[in-house]
């Protein structure tokens, strides 16, 4: 059995919901320029929940959804670019707050591709161990406390949240391609901590090659290049998995893009020959939430009615690394 079945889908919203008018407060721009150019018109921005504590209430809704019980979880794979701590990991929280005793614990690091990534490598585990009986797989960001809210560009675009899946094995249709391209790395990137120990030559200067010069800790963009990256990657990638699957990207019944910009899945769509409504989209509502950005989407999708049973569906993905992958499955 190489196939996968999700069993239950599960997201957390952070209660406080940030409008385009209010970024008015801090920075010069309008509801009508952030709309026309993402799409966006709502975000949700963390009060103070922990990145943890968000993936571990959209896990419990994903496991009270599947109806199973949090011990029979063997794997628990949490996707972030933005960990509450260094360590432990973020999966490791989460075991401990559901109460998945023993579980295998592991972050991933993929961006906005994180959560696809995920996907496939529970696929994976759970193709190759008989003792994983169900996998947790996790995406959850809180990006607003590494963006840069004195940058129009750049911070607007940004949500917080989390998504889940539990994810089963099964004799069905599955097909991934993913990769990276690593050369992109500085065009999205956000440094963190440089080496201070008391032992160093303080004269010394190391380049980093990747984020020199910018705000330490803040995520920077340069958002025409990301742009030019994403609207050949993402028809790429559909097409791709699609190909090893045996079937065509006019086939899937739906797709579930990464929800970075409006104009991006236009354009994938039209490249691909297919109508925006083979798309999902959550974009307006909750902003680019990276690596959350797909699970809350397809969560949404479930509980909308808008997915159903045997359904072709798609996960396509793109972001820092610059990485990218989509998996085609059966629902």
């Amino acid at each position: 059995m190489n196939g996968v079945r999700i069993v239950g889908t599960g997201s957390y919203k952070p209660k406080n919901v940030v409008k385009n008018d209010d970024f008015k407060k801090i920075i010069e721009t309008s509801d009508e320029w952030i709309r026309t150019r993402t799409g966006i018109t709502e975000r949700h921005m963390s009060s103070g929940e922990a990145t943890f504590f968000m993936g571990a209430e959209a896990a419990k809704d994903a496991i009270a959804e599947a109806g199973i019980a949090p011990s029979e979880i063997g794997l628990i794979i949490f996707s972030t670019v933005t960990p509450d701590y260094l360590t432990p990991s973020m999966a490791c929280m989460v075991q401990r707050e559901i109460g998945a005793d023993g579980a295998m614990a592991l972050d991933v690091n993929c961006g906005c591709t994180g959560f696809a990534y995920s996907f496939d490598m529970a696929r994976r585990y759970l193709a190759t161990d008989d003792d994983i009986k169900y996998a947790l797989i996790i995406g959850a960001e809180n990006l607003s406390k590494i963006l840069d809210f004195e940058d129009r560009a750049t911070c607007i675009l940004f949500g917080d949240g989390a998504g889940a899946a539990i994810v089963s094995r099964a004799d069905t249709m599955y097909a991934g391609f993913y990769g990276a391209d690593g050369k992109g790395g500085s065009v999205l990137c956000a440094e963190n901590f440089r080496p201070n120990n008391p032992f160093m030559d303080k004269d010394a200067v190391f380049d980093y090659g990747i984020h020199g010069g910018r705000k330490e800790g803040l995520l920077y963009q340069d958002g025409k290049e990301v742009y030019k990256f994403a609207v050949k990657i993402m028809p790429f990638v559909i097409e791709k998995a699609c190909a090893k699957a045996g079937i065509a990207p006019t086939d899937l019944d739906l797709i579930i893009p990464h929800q970075a910009n409006t104009r991006i899945i236009q354009t994938a769509a039209e490249t691909l020959g297919l109508p925006m409504e083979k798309f999902h989209i959550v974009l307006d509502r909750f902003g680019n939430t990276s690596s959350a950005s797909i699970p809350l989407a397809f969560d949404d999708a479930v509980k909308c009615g808008r997915v159903k049973r045997g359904d072709k569906v798609c996960f396509a993905g793109f972001g820092a690394g610059l990485t990218y992958g989509a998996s085609v499955f059966e629902y």
